[in-house]
């Protein structure tokens, strides 16, 4: 079983930043070196979850885990899995490939509010749940409470950032309460779109989540069942794996650019 990391209020800075705030993404002497590599995927990226959908604009994508010695081959980890994202399909994010389309690519732009989940290459941070401990989960682990909120107000100091309402001024009109009444955030692992400084209106609050069934979208995370979410919680470790997420075309365009299997 694997060990786990559990965090506190008495702690929260310093373990919400590890998505939202400056630790959430890996600080810059953490992150991969790009010596030598073109592509957003390094070799000491050793676990990639993919999340390919059919076109730009539907729902329905397909997640598929891959692990490998670093720098070496993808091989695949388990089975294909049914997921659904925001109700609109895709759009082009802010992650780890850049910001927005990479060159000579097309497609639509994430923005807030806008029903698409982020494409491109995305770290995969803190995850939040209901439990106190979670039992084999090595990734930074936060337990959600009735104070917890991740800000979707672009005018708020706090957009896209998880907060809570007990140690932080409330400056914002809008935001999700991390401890839901429909378990949709259960268990829920940051995605790492947009960060560590959020561009205000560029999509928020965007996680891997439980879902509510096979034919009902989200608004822009991506979700799944609970017990597929329960297997990939369970497989993540702290810094190593990246989230692909993309329309088939794109990524039959940059399959070979980005060493994707």
């Amino acid at each position: 079983m694997k060990g786990f990391r559990f965090c506190t209020w008495l702690l929260i800075v310093g373990c919400t930043s590890a998505g939202y705030s400056e630790p959430q993404t890996a600080s810059q002497q953490d992150r991969p070196s790009a010596e030598g590599f073109t592509g957003p995927i390094h070799p000491p990226h050793t676990q990639l979850v993919t999340v390919v959908s059919g076109d730009w604009n539907t729902f329905r994508a397909t997640l598929q885990r891959y692990e490998r010695s670093p720098g070496e081959t993808w091989r695949a980890v388990g089975g294909p899995v049914e997921v659904v994202l925001g109700h609109a399909g895709y759009g082009w994010g802010r992650g780890l490939h850049g910001t927005g389309a990479p060159d000579g690519r097309g497609g639509p732009t994430k923005r807030e509010g806008d029903g698409r989940s982020p494409a491109g290459v995305f770290e995969l941070g803190t995850a939040y749940g209901y439990e106190v401990v979670p039992k084999g989960v090595s990734l930074p682990y936060v337990q959600a409470t009735p104070a917890l909120r991740c800000v979707d107000d672009p005018a708020s100091r706090h957009y896209n950032r998880i907060v809570s309402t007990s140690n932080d001024i409330r400056d914002w009109s809008s935001a999700e309460h991390m401890l839901r009444e429909d378990g949709h955030y259960e268990i829920a692992i940051v995605v790492g779109h947009n960060t560590p400084r959020p561009k205000p209106g560029a999509g928020s609050c965007i996680f891997l989540h439980v879902w509510a069934g096979p034919d009902i979208a989200v608004s822009g995370c991506t979700a799944m069942s609970k017990a597929e979410l329960e297997t990939i919680i369970d497989w993540l470790e702290p810094k190593a794996a990246v989230l692909v997420a993309l329309p088939q075309s794109e990524y039959q365009a940059l399959e070979s650019s980005w060493n994707l299997p």
